[in-house]
């Protein structure tokens, strides 16, 4: 066997190849006569191993069971480089065990340890090594520190070229590249990190659909846009812009030049297409915002070419502010209490710490998604004096802020930073400088489609509909709300540009609408004056001949008789007040009485129970065990 780092081996003889090819066998303890007769007639044939390289594919994949232990030897000891066809056709189910003691195993312990400091398990570490590594180590004959991009390419394209000769897909291959040229990065034996797996479509290959004669104005809009607006920006527009090219080319195929577009043939049929049109992805009716938006990006589209004078743009403006539709106007989808503490019970208890923690730290601190995953980890500071801030980089809007942060926010970030992959700075998308950032598994940044699937996974845990990460933002700003925070000091929080985006959550919970709304109630009780003492009184219940305690309203049981509130007042803070004051006191003799309050209270808690007033069982849930100690006090001894 070779020494472990002998990259050049000396030139061997057959009778020391097969001598090694023996010691081989005797360590792995397996191999017969067989083997032995196999590797001699090879050694016969071939007595330079590497010639057996220049001999067809078909027939170096046509070696029989017993000369193919002898092939992977020859491999694994650096003696043979078959070439990454053959590589990419054999399987090598029993590589690792053939690579024992190799000279190969260093480098595949190396790359073994980085890549499960990284994040990835045994597992998919070792799939990765075999599959691509060790194929790599193998035709290079180089060292792992001298592999190459070019490596990578190399035995892509193998694979490439034998899906096209035999239909079988690389997918697999091209997923293990993915995260092998990654691992190499952080080792720092690659330059630059991995691309992203799925590349995105040219502007051309966007614009297909589009007539043939309007695509150069459509791609060259597009590429124009590219100046001022982010590409993320740009990809939305192209999105709807080819979804109009589409429609024009169904309406009329014979249009030439965007210069001949009419208004009463072209853009008020395409206006009114839009009320039936579907989302392509759920086949639900787009929503009236995604129709303004359609609407928007067509007549931005027309108006922008125009005023820069294009040769092919429309002589006058075609699409008007009147041709928006009225945007409907929701309020925030924030969480409510109960919902918001199941899923965060269900985040703290998720298996999947990293995701979880991020979803936390976003519901904690009222962050967009993409500000969430664009964090570093220097984005704590601590302000003397001020506490802990944690620093917001750039987002939707462009503008960076910093928010407040308790001990619990603290914490959570120093989990992170603990369960989060190593690894060298990556390049940041938004200014192209090398950023350590705070959420990164499998050594590339944590992505949205993770985040999301995390939170989808908590709130099914956790018994809730669907959630989406923007509704943790609401759900913070909601609660900053209730607690009576200022408008100003909302949108600093928020990274508001302006009041009209915070003044949105303002009108969830409108202090001044409840007090009005409780004067107006108490006014209007104070009018309605004294019950009349003759004549007869309605009924209280809602069926005829029912008891008072199956009327449809808040109900409590008094000494002398009841209290019926309509279920809008809510209930009455001074309801059964006697029965849990301190100086409340009673005796044996009044027994029967609260015997008798107490089954009045089980039936009113059960009946609100079945009503759906949580609240209001628990009052008189919290009466029933009131009465009980009382009753056991004054029972005779």
């Amino acid at each position: 066997m070779l020494p472990a780092h002998d990259y050049a081996p000396a030139p061997e003889t057959p009778a020391d190849i097969y001598a090694a090819y023996l010691v081989h066998l005797q360590r792995r303890d397996r191999g017969n006569t067989a083997y032995t007769q196999a590797a001699r007639s090879f050694l016969r044939r071939w007595p330079q191993a590497q010639t057996w390289a220049d001999i067809p594919l078909e027939k170096q994949l046509a070696a029989n069971c017993s000369t193919r232990p002898f092939v992977t030897f020859l491999m694994v000891s650096r003696r043979l480089r078959p070439g990454y066809d053959y590589l990419v056709c054999r399987k090598l189910c029993s590589l690792w065990h053939e690579l024992t003691d190799s000279c190969l195993q260093p480098d595949l312990d190396q790359f073994m340890t980085a890549a499960m400091e990284l994040g990835f398990s045994e597992r998919v570490s070792s799939a990765i090594g075999s599959q691509i590594i060790a194929r790599l180590l193998i035709q290079t004959g180089r060292p792992l520190s001298d592999l190459r991009e070019s490596d990578l390419q190399e035995l892509l394209h193998a694979c490439d070229t034998r899906q096209a000769r035999t239909g079988r897909g690389a997918k697999h291959y091209r997923s293990t590249t993915h995260s092998a040229r990654q691992i190499l990065f952080h080792l720092g034996i690659l330059d630059t990190q991995a691309p992203p797996a799925a590349t995105a479509l040219s502007l051309e290959e966007r614009m297909a659909d589009v007539p043939a004669t309007l695509r150069p104005a459509f791609v060259a809009y597009l590429n124009r846009k590219h100046a001022t607006c982010v590409p993320k920006t740009v990809s939305s527009l192209a999105t709807r812009l080819a979804q109009f090219g589409r429609y024009l080319a169904a309406v009329d195929p014979t249009l030439t030049s965007l210069s001949q577009l009419d208004r009463r043939r072209h853009i008020e049929p395409f206006i009114t297409s839009l009320t039936t049109a579907v989302n392509s992805v759920t086949g639900e009716p787009i929503t009236v915002a995604d129709r303004i938006r359609r609407v928007h990006a067509v007549g931005n589209f027309l108006a922008e070419i125009t005023e820069w004078g294009w040769d092919d743009a429309p002589p006058r403006r075609l699409i008007f502010r009147t041709d928006l539709p009225r945007p409907q106007r929701f309020l925030p989808r924030y969480l409510p209490v109960d919902a918001d503490r199941k899923l965060t019970a269900a985040l703290s208890s998720s298996p999947y710490r990293l995701a979880a923690d991020a979803l936390l730290v976003q519901r904690a601190c009222g962050l967009r998604i993409g500000e969430l995953l664009d964090l570093e980890l220097d984005c704590i500071h601590e302000i003397p004096g001020q506490g802990s801030w944690l620093k917001v980089p750039l987002g939707k809007l462009d503008s960076e802020r910093m928010v407040p942060l308790d001990e619990e926010v603290l914490t959570l970030v120093d989990r992170i930073t603990t369960t989060r992959s190593p690894g060298r700075p990556m390049i940041h998308p938004r200014t192209g400088a090398p950023a350590d950032f705070l959420f990164t598994h499998h050594g590339k940044r944590l992505s949205q489609n993770a985040v999301r699937e995390e939170l989808n996974r908590a709130a099914d845990t956790a018994g809730l509909g669907h959630i989406t990460p923007h509704q943790l933002r609401h759900t913070y700003a909601t609660a900053l709300i209730n607690a009576g925070v200022s408008l100003q000091a909302l949108m600093a929080l928020l990274g508001h540009v302006s009041t009209q985006m915070s003044l949105r959550y303002a009108h969830l919970f409108d202090h001044t609408v409840r007090a009005e709304y409780e004067r107006a109630l108490d006014l209007a009780k104070s009018h309605i004056g004294g019950l009349p003492t003759t004549g007869r009184q309605l009924p209280i219940t809602d069926v005829t001949g029912a008891s008072w305690k199956d009327s449809p309203a808040i109900k409590s049981r008094l000494a002398g008789g009841y209290c019926l509130r309509a279920a809008a007042q809510g209930s009455c803070p001074y309801a059964n007040i006697c029965e849990h004051c301190p100086s409340f006191h009673t005796d044996a003799t009044h027994l029967g009485i609260l015997a008798a309050q107490r089954i009045d209270a089980h039936d009113l808690a059960t009946d609100a129970e079945q009503r759906g007033w949580i609240d209001e069982a628990d009052r008189h849930r919290k009466l029933i065990a009131r009465l009980d100690t009382l009753i056991a006090q004054s029972a005779p001894a």
